[in-house]
């Protein structure tokens, strides 16, 4: 993109004033030499506008004569010879970025997607991009989006959604091969988005909710499992050692009583089967003697 520079009108206006004094000086003399000298300055500050151009640090200047390649000229202060050599481009040769999209394109599983990317890139050879190919800008922006098309028609929905860093650079690499011999060099090329239709964005989060009350369901049977196994193993240990299965029948009647301060309702075999009915019988029969007593 052109930049505008007050120096081309700076120096027009100088050349064009300092004729005009010079005229002014010859108007007593002859008019008509003063009104050639005020015409051949104009022209002269007209030439002299024209062969200057500035460009800046970021631009590069494309030059032919008569049609053919001259030179590339900038940044900085620099003259052409006006009619004879033409600009023809103002290159930029700093990092541009260039979206580009995909819309309604099939993957290779069928499904239409619509896919938003940015490219970053920069001009490292002018002379090419300016003689290579007749709208380099146009031309990226048409390369990039064939190249995302190709690369969705060969990719399935769910790598596309799990892999844009593998995308991405797949998309570099065709990009860049194909912007080479134009002088472009392709930084890199980010995928922003990727839409799916709602009904398939439905179904998906469907299946993942299924997915997860599954995972649920494994995990709490797994659960229950280690439980069960636990339970086999402390019965097998109370198996042979009876008393240590009476201190813990006690200890849960215990448990029980003093968490919730209420009568537990024991079977008299579960008594029987610990022997607490005669213990229980002979701390009564205490307590009553204790009583006559007093």
């Amino acid at each position: 993109m052109k930049s505008a520079s007050a120096i081309p009108s700076l120096i027009f206006f100088i050349i064009f004033i300092a004729g005009l004094a010079v005229a002014d000086t010859q108007v007593e003399t002859s008019i008509s030499g003063a009104v050639g000298i005020a015409a051949v300055s104009f022209i002269l500050a007209s030439l002299a506008g024209l062969a200057t151009k500035v460009p800046n640090q970021w631009e590069r200047l494309i030059v032919l004569r008569l049609g053919k390649f001259l030179a590339m000229k900038g940044p900085g202060l620099c003259f052409i010879i006006p009619i004879v050599d033409t600009v023809v481009y103002w290159i930029d040769v700093r990092v541009i970025t260039t979206s580009f999209n995909a819309e309604k394109t099939l993957t290779k599983d069928t499904v239409p997607v619509d896919v938003d990317a940015v490219l970053f890139w920069k001009v490292i050879d002018p002379e090419k991009a300016a003689l290579a190919v007749a709208d380099y800008q146009s031309a990226i922006s048409w390369a990039s989006q064939t190249a995302l098309r190709d690369v969705i028609g060969k990719t399935i929905l769910s790598d596309m959604l799990e892999g844009r860093d593998k995308i991405s650079g797949e998309l570099q690499r065709i990009i860049d091969a194909r912007t080479e011999p134009w002088g472009i060099n392709v930084i890199a090329v980010e995928v922003k988005d990727v839409l799916i239709p709602p009904a398939l964005e439905d179904a998906m989060s469907m299946q993942a909710q299924a997915e997860r009350e599954r995972q649920a369901r494994v995990i709490l049977g797994d659960s229950e499992r280690q439980i069960a196994e636990k339970f086999e193993q402390a019965a097998r240990s109370y198996v042979d050692n009876p008393t240590a299965l009476h201190l813990r029948a006690m200890n849960m009647l215990y448990e029980g009583l003093k968490q919730n301060a209420t009568i537990v309702l024991v079977p008299s075999t579960a008594l029987d089967s610990m022997q607490l009915g005669g213990v229980m019988g002979i701390t009564a029969l205490a307590t009553e003697q204790a009583e006559g007593k007093s």
